[in-house]
């Protein structure tokens, strides 16, 4: 049985600081058995990265469409599982207003990392809060689960204007604004022709961000994890798509040689 103290210690040994701007991807089932649960977790992430700053994915992509496109950040569930859910409800979390792609964070410039997510036109927009990931020199952390789940990854993909992302049309939804206004906002969604879960593939270059350094592999609780540097992880996935952009759906494997610097 795991305590808050025995997580924090974990945390540590993984190389993470207290001030650095962490965005987690969390399957608290992997995690095992926690005195307190999800709530002692989140107890641990939050004392760890009081002054640094905390996010969490709060994303509603799986629901919002065009027969339910009304966001509202103060009551809309995230589906991606318990510790999202639980954290945006805690005192002195943020919440972005994106509709699809929303963000919870806590701690320091909390407010100012997500501000303006309204006005983002696409899912990981370089500008939105999942670019600024890269820009801030951010770390990922992957808690039991693979960059299957690393949104970032989108992020690089929009950086680098990968082909047959997003669609042709854009979609509209309705944001409920703190004051309790409504704005619109227009998403260009996540769209591929043939597959429907790209990000499935992002798994592919699993090998290749360890070898070049840009993850490394850690321990919270019972769940094997993945730290990611956003920067380093950047640059082996721009390093790779200059061989062939579309790699990651394209072919069955990478080759090595591409993620290899020289």
């Amino acid at each position: 049985m795991y305590t808050r103290d025995m997580l924090i210690a974990q945390l540590r040994d993984m190389g993470l600081q207290p001030t650095d701007t962490v965005m987690i991807h969390s399957s608290m089932k992997a995690i095992g058995p926690v005195e307190g649960g999800a709530d002692t977790v989140l107890d641990a992430l939050m004392a760890y990265f009081a002054p640094g700053l905390l996010l969490l994915p709060t994303h509603t992509w799986a629901q919002m469409n065009d027969s339910y496109s009304v966001y509202d950040p103060a009551t809309e569930p995230a589906c991606v599982g318990i510790l999202p859910n639980l954290f945006m409800k805690r005192p002195g979390v943020v919440r972005s207003l994106h509709p699809t792609h929303s963000v919870a964070a806590y701690g320091e410039g909390a407010a100012a990392y997500i501000a303006g997510e309204e006005n983002v036109l696409t899912p990981c927009a370089p500008e939105g809060c999942w670019g600024r990931l890269y820009t801030t020199g951010a770390k990922v952390l992957l808690i039991g689960v693979t960059h299957a789940r690393n949104t970032f990854i989108h992020a690089v993909e929009e950086y680098l204007d990968v082909p047959e992302r997003l669609a042709d049309t854009p979609s509209y939804f309705t944001v409920v604004m703190p004051d309790g206004t409504h704005k619109q906002s227009i998403q260009y969604r996540h769209y591929n022709a043939k597959e429907p879960h790209v990000s499935e593939h992002f798994v592919k270059l699993t090998e290749g961000y360890y070898e070049t350094g840009a993850a490394v592999r850690g321990q919270l609780g019972d769940a094997a994890c993945i730290l990611c540097d956003c920067r380093e992880l950047y640059r082996v996935t721009e390093r790779v798509l200059a061989h062939e952009i579309n790699c990651f759906l394209d072919r069955d494997e990478i080759p090595r040689a591409w993620w290899q610097a020289g």
